[in-house]
């Protein structure tokens, strides 16, 4: 699905649901992690999140497009838009649009476990560290002794 059409999709939600033009753009944007959608206040643009309909198909998008609406319709009117807001809270129900969305499961990130291992040459003092040091810089906080590598 292009931008174009993810707008045009908008616009016609946002015209059979809130009985309101949608009269600005749509965009799919993949760098969107911990959220479904995202409205913009500056250029009143929408953007989703193309995992989150790749996932869970068009249900769940046009959850995100409600909820996103809401905003965008409640900003431009001057009323409360913002989550806690009464009467953000009020159009969620009355258009049965989600307060959260289903996100895609987050990458898995590999944790850095210990990687270096330096010992003191004089009082043979052992430090692991996650991070590679420079041991022309750094001495042992023992002894001020040099320090070696001892597994990289």
């Amino acid at each position: 699905m292009t931008d174009e059409e993810l707008t045009e999709i908008i616009r016609e939600i946002s015209r059979n649901v809130f009985s309101r033009p949608f009269r600005h753009q749509a965009y799919f944007n993949k760098r969107l992690r911990t959220t479904g959608g995202r409205y913009m206040l500056r250029t009143h643009a929408i953007e989703i999140n193309p995992a989150s309909y790749e996932k869970y198909g068009f249900a769940e998008l046009e959850g995100i497009i409600k909820h996103e609406l809401c905003h965008y319709h409640l900003h431009i009117e001057g009323k409360g838009y913002r989550h806690a807001d009464a009467d953000f809270r009020e159009l969620l129900d009355k258009t049965r649009a989600p307060r959260y969305c289903r996100l895609p499961a987050a990458r898995n990130r590999r944790k850095r476990s210990t990687l270096y291992m330096y010992q003191c040459l004089d009082c043979r003092t052992a430090y692991e560290r996650k991070i590679r040091m420079n041991t022309e810089k750094y001495r042992c906080g023992k002894c001020h002794g040099r320090l070696q590598i001892i597994i990289k």
